[in-house]
């Protein structure tokens, strides 16, 4: 019998030690808990913002121009305005049917769906898979028959040298012989010659 009177003051002394750890246990979860720092907060002010105007994010169209040249365009975000599309974020490309491509980012824009035309304002870039860098104020981009012109003066850093320019027009040939580029308004060109081993 003193195995069983151990055992019942063992089960006794369990039945006031568990329920007490436990209280203490919660206690310390309720001592040590801080509220949200402010992330995770819900900013009710901006969700009903969000919530009143239209928008998307991740936005993308694609589609394929009159000579038959690949186009995609995709934004961070967009909402509707005035007929078009306000956009930021922009990432665009061009591919040529022979192959050679244009890649341009700007910060803002916006795109008329009818005419099929986007307008990218800020700083925006260019690149051609033929080795073409440029940089501009903001460029017009003719969905519909694939050319792009600046808004104003830039740099294009070419394979040949440095190039500035007031205005660039970049056109997709229709016989599929890749892309035309016609540079206009105080034309400076640095030549820097390759050098052949």
């Amino acid at each position: 019998m003193p195995a069983d009177n151990a055992y019942s003051r063992v089960i006794g002394i369990l039945k006031v030690v568990l329920p007490l750890t436990a209280l203490a246990l919660l206690a310390t979860l309720f001592l040590f808990a801080r509220a949200p720092v402010g992330e995770g907060d819900i900013p009710f002010a901006e969700i009903e913002d969000i919530a009143r105007e239209s928008r998307l994010t991740q936005a993308r169209i694609s589609g394929v121009t009159d000579d038959g040249a690949v186009f995609t365009l995709s934004a961070r975000g967009a909402r509707p305005a005035n007929g078009a599309v306000t956009v930021d974020g922009i990432e665009a490309r061009i591919d040529a049917t022979d192959g050679t491509g244009i890649e341009i980012t700007a910060g803002m824009g916006t795109l008329d769906t009818d005419s099929q035309v986007a307008r990218l304002t800020g700083l925006a870039r260019l690149e051609t898979s033929s080795g073409y860098q440029m940089e501009t104020a903001g460029l017009i981009a003719d969905l519909a028959t694939g050319t792009v012109t600046s808004d104003g003066a830039l740099e294009i850093q070419a394979p040949y040298g440095t190039l500035t320019a007031g205005r660039v027009t970049v056109e997709t040939n229709a016989d599929g012989a890749g892309a035309r580029m016609v540079f206009n308004d105080g034309v400076r060109l640095i030549y820097q010659p390759q050098i052949q081993d």
